[in-house]
């Protein structure tokens, strides 16, 4: 005799109750499969958002930080599929560029190993104007024009009574 169940996602935490597994480990949401991408591929949040700009899905480093954030916290919001699905679609671009531009994922990967802080372009400071009424600043100068003082200088001979009138 042979019995064929058909097993919905209800079904689930029942079937689990005798294995003893909790059921917050075996499932995950798009939040934790957010994290673990973004750990595995050592993104920070600047390289998020432009990896989201790839695909035209604005995102600000706010929104972002409330992804990553404990479940428990006030801040925590839950990540949707559109957030989800357009991550993926934009890292398949950053990995292996496009068909005009195709490039080497595992060398896109290496270059966010090596320079983790450099992935973009960092603009050079302008020397801006200082404002109107405010004096130009002086190059410092580091000169050792404290003077030395000898340790017999800073100790001196003291006699002490300790309380003792002497007459």
């Amino acid at each position: 005799m042979i019995i064929v169940y058909s097993i919905s996602a209800l079904d689930i935490p029942y079937l689990l109750l005798p294995l003893k597994i909790n059921l917050t480990t075996v499932l995950m949401n798009n939040n934790d499969i957010f994290k673990k991408l973004r750990v595995a591929l050592q993104l920070r949040d600047d390289q998020i958002v432009d990896i989201l700009q790839l695909v035209d899905f604005r995102i600000s480093k706010a929104e972002l930080g409330a992804f990553f954030r404990n479940a428990d916290h006030p801040n925590y919001m839950e990540c949707g599929d559109q957030v989800l699905r357009n991550f993926l679609n934009g890292l398949v671009i950053h990995l292996r560029g496009t068909k005009e531009n195709p490039k080497n994922p595992m060398d896109v990967i290496k270059s966010h190993k090596a320079n983790p802080s450099q992935t973009k372009e960092q603009k050079p400071k302008q020397n801006t104007p200082p404002k109107k009424g405010t004096a130009p600043k002086k190059p410092f100068q580091a000169t050792n024009s404290k003077p030395k003082i000898k340790k017999s200088d800073v100790v001196e001979k003291v006699k002490y009574k300790n309380g003792k009138l002497k007459k």
